[in-house]
C-alpha cells in the first residue's frame, strides 16, 4: 500500500432488488477490502423479499442503505452516486465480488494522481451454479475512445470514475433498458479528454445471465441501444460494425 492511500474515499454503488440469495456476498466482498476509506452505498428498489434483512444483517458502520421504488437499475444507480461523499464511484452488482482483497487499493493507487478521471480493469464471469469456476475474462485492454463505434467499452463494473466526471456530463440515462452503461461511456469518452488508467488484471468476479448477458432477446435490445447511443452522441458506426467485435469476445472463453 502506497503512502497516498486514504486520500480519496471510494463510493461503492450497488442497485439491489429481491437478490436475498446473494447480496451478503457482495457486502461482505466489499467489507473484505485492505482499503478501508471507503462506504458501501446500497439502493433497494423496495424488496419483497428478505433481501433488506440481509443487507441489515451484514451492515455496518460503512453502509448506506436506502430502499424505495425506483424506474430501473440506472434510476437505482443515478440515487446512489446523488448520496454518495466519496471522490470516486465504483459499482457493484448484486451478485458480484471483488476478485481479491486488494482490489480497492489498486483503484485507489490508480488515482493518486488527481488528473486522473476514470480507472478500469477486467472482470471474470463465472457460472451462477459454480462461483468457482470462471468461463470468460472480460479484457478492458481492448478499449480505446476510437472503439466507440465498434461498440467496446471497459468492463462497467470494473470501472472506476472520479465524481466531478458525473457533475460534469449527468447521470446514466435512465430511458436505456440495458445499455445506459455503454451511453455514458461514449458520452464521457468521446470528447478525448478523459485522462483514464488500465489495470491489467480482474478486478470483479461477475455472475454470468445478467441483464446484459441473458439470451439473444438481450443482445438484440443492447445492439440497438448501443446503435442509439452512438447515434445519440455523434458516433458514426451502423449495426453491421458493432456486431463485428462478437467474433473477438469469442475468444475470451477460449482465452479465459
Amino acid at each position: 500500500m502506497t503512502q497516498l492511500v486514504g486520500i480519496d474515499t471510494i463510493s461503492i454503488i450497488t442497485a439491489v432488488y429481491n437478490r436475498a440469495d446473494c447480496i451478503h456476498l457482495a457486502m461482505k466482498s466489499v467489507q473484505l477490502q485492505l482499503y478501508k476509506y471507503y462506504e458501501h452505498v446500497v439502493i433497494d428498489g423496495g424488496s419483497t423479499d428478505s433481501t433488506l434483512k440481509r443487507v441489515c444483517d451484514y451492515a455496518d458502520y460503512r453502509t448506506l442503505l436506502v430502499s424505495e421504488s425506483d424506474q430501473g437499475i440506472y434510476d437505482a444507480i443515478n440515487k446512489g452516486i446523488i448520496r454518495s461523499s466519496g471522490e470516486i464511484i465504483g459499482l457493484m452488482h448484486s451478485d458480484d465480488v471483488y476478485a481479491n482483497k486488494h482490489v480497492l487499493t489498486r483503484v485507489a493507487d490508480a488515482f493518486a494522481d488527481s488528473d486522473v478521471d476514470a480507472v478500469y480493469g477486467d472482470v471474470a464471469f463465472f457460472h451462477p451454479q459454480s462461483p468457482g469456476k470462471i468461463i470468460r475474462r472480460y479484457r478492458s485492454d481492448r478499449f480505446r475512445p476510437e472503439m466507440l463505434d465498434w461498440g467496446w467499452m471497459p468492463a462497467h463494473t470494473a470501472l472506476f470514475f472520479r465524481k466531478r466526471v458525473f457533475d460534469q456530463y449527468g447521470l446514466y440515462k435512465i430511458d436505456y433498458r440495458i445499455a445506459a452503461d455503454f451511453e455514458f461511456v461514449a458520452r464521457v469518452f468521446r470528447s478525448g479528454r478523459l485522462r483514464s488508467i488500465y489495470l491489467p488484471e480482474v478486478l470483479v468476479h461477475m455472475s454470468s445471465g445478467g441483464i446484459s448477458t441473458g439470451g439473444w432477446r438481450s443482445t438484440i435490445l443492447l445492439n440497438q441501444e448501443v446503435l442509439r447511443a452512438c447515434r445519440e452522441n455523434n458516433i458514426d458506426t451502423n449495426m453491421l460494425k458493432i456486431l463485428t467485435k462478437y467474433p473477438l469476445k469469442a475468444l475470451e472463453f477460449l482465452r479465459s
